[in-house]
């Protein structure tokens, strides 16, 4: 009898392997970055942990027996979620793995922008001592959390830590113990002259797609500062450098971007009022632990009973 198979398209420690082995003892399970190691088995495969382009064309054919995705990343918008959903693939996610890291980031752009850190940064290059205008602080402001999810979530406590108050928009307009007051999309542009400071933590769907664009940066505050760790493509960045460049908001601090790696041709680069990271807000030491340990092994056990992965399961009709 053909054992039942698993990739994991990334490389972990022996003792997740260990953890995962005793589960699925009866199982073939073939780990590791290095396509060489599970290309011979695509055809078998029934669970696959990570992606790769690659495994489209390889896995998502009519016979397929693949039944499960998970994810190693929170956004799916790069997987080709019309042919999982076709071959009636489960696909979950890595959504909340990155909650600490990036609402750390956040508030490290917020208050390097707000304190000027960025400017003393500069000015320490050039050995330069001087005041540079500072005057602003980020307690008891509002902050617009555009998207109240894990991290969304996590931004709002800390946000309640400096007294601020806490606006939010979320799809279902539910509310939050930590949000003062909660809004749909439809309500963003009303929402967003109260910010001093505006935080996207969307994913990319077609519904976000520019979903900033030049009348929302109008309707934000000439003072206001704008943040966005969710996806490039939430936002018109041509109308994100007009809105910077013209005054109509104080500056931004951006871990994603419309094209990646950021073009040296863009304008953003020598901007003074912005900050910018590569791609990097939820990078973190715990990554690994939090897919294996809080996602994927609990989704293992109710797969195994014959039960669907229900942590972090993909809408399809939603796109995340």
């Amino acid at each position: 009898m053909q054992k039942r198979k698993m990739i994991i398209v990334h490389n972990i420690d022996n003792q997740y392997r260990e953890e995962i082995m005793k589960l699925v003892p009866d199982w073939e399970v073939l780990i590791g970055k290095d396509s060489s190691v599970w290309r011979d088995h695509l055809n078998e495969v029934e669970v696959i942990v990570g992606w790769k382009k690659e495994l489209t064309e390889h896995v998502l054919h009519e016979s397929t027996k693949l039944r499960w995705l998970q994810t190693w990343s929170a956004g799916v918008n790069s997987l080709p979620l019309k042919k999982l959903e076709s071959r009636n693939v489960v696909v979950t996610s890595a959504n909340g793995v990155h909650a600490f890291p990036i609402s750390e980031t956040i508030f490290a752009l917020m208050l390097g922008l707000t304190r000027k850190i960025h400017t003393y940064v500069r000015n320490q290059l050039t050995k330069t001592w001087h005041h540079s205008g500072l005057s602003l602080e980020m307690h008891e402001k509002t902050v617009g959390i555009i998207g109240v999810g894990a991290i969304g979530k996590e931004t709002a406590k800390i946000a309640r830590a400096f007294g601020m108050k806490v606006l939010g928009v979320r799809h279902s307009g539910k509310d939050d113990d930590y949000v003062d007051e909660m809004y749909t999309p439809h309500e963003l542009n009303s929402v967003l002259p109260s910010c001093d400071y505006v935080v996207v933590t969307l994913p990319l769907t077609s519904e976000t797609h520019h979903l900033f664009g030049a009348e929302q940066f109008k309707n934000m505050k000439p003072s206001a500062f704008f943040i966005n760790i969710g996806r490039g493509e939430i936002v018109d960045e041509q109308a994100l450098v007009q809105a910077l460049q013209t005054g109509e908001i104080a500056g931004a601090g951006l871990d994603v971007f419309e094209t990646e790696p950021l073009g040296t041709d863009s304008p953003l680069w020598e901007m003074e009022n912005v900050i910018i990271t590569p791609h990097t807000s939820g990078s973190t030491e715990h990554y690994t632990k939090r897919v294996i340990e809080d996602i994927f092994i609990p989704n293992l056990k109710s797969y195994l009973k014959g039960e669907k992965p229900a942590i972090n399961q993909v809408d399809f009709s939603k796109g995340y």
